[in-house]
């Protein structure tokens, strides 16, 4: 009985983690299950966004990083939550400023009070420019939005 008991309990809690694993997946920015079109989310906070080496990487919740070397994969392991991007790897500023998921240009990006922003920069449209010119209002409209379209 007490067996049972125990596989039923890890039964649940793998289920649970996998459902979680699965909803990170839909909200976030990725290709399969890589983030950050394979760049190292590590090295944003080293100032030089680099594209990771598909050889060294690590799985956080569902979601794959690839990394530039493995001392970076090393400092993610430690604190994976620290280094990933802000809203899911979308367009801050499409997040801020029209709630909705837009692809991202991994190297038009800004670290704010620790944390990694990523932006759309196509077309001649640099949404990190846009952003700069009311950053603490979309910020705050993103962290709201984030919270309707993204969990």
């Amino acid at each position: 009985m007490k067996a049972l008991l125990i596989f039923l309990t890890i039964c649940s809690v793998h289920s649970l983690t996998a459902q979680d694993e699965s909803e990170r997946l839909k909200n976030f920015n990725v290709k399969k299950t890589l983030a950050i079109e394979g760049y190292d989310p590590v090295s944003y906070f080293d100032g030089k966004a680099q594209e990771g080496d598909s050889n060294i990487s690590s799985k956080y919740k569902g979601i794959t990083y690839y990394f530039a070397s493995k001392a970076n994969k090393l400092k993610f392991d430690k604190n994976p939550s620290a280094f990933e991007p802000q809203y899911g790897g979308w367009c801050a500023y499409a997040v801020g400023e029209t709630a909705e998921k837009v692809k991202i240009d991994p190297e038009t990006y800004k670290i704010i009070d620790g944390k990694l922003f990523l932006f759309y920069n196509f077309w001649g449209t640099n949404t990190l420019e846009l952003w700069n010119e009311k950053e603490n209002e979309l910020h705050k409209k993103a962290d709201e939005n984030w919270k309707k379209i993204g969990q």
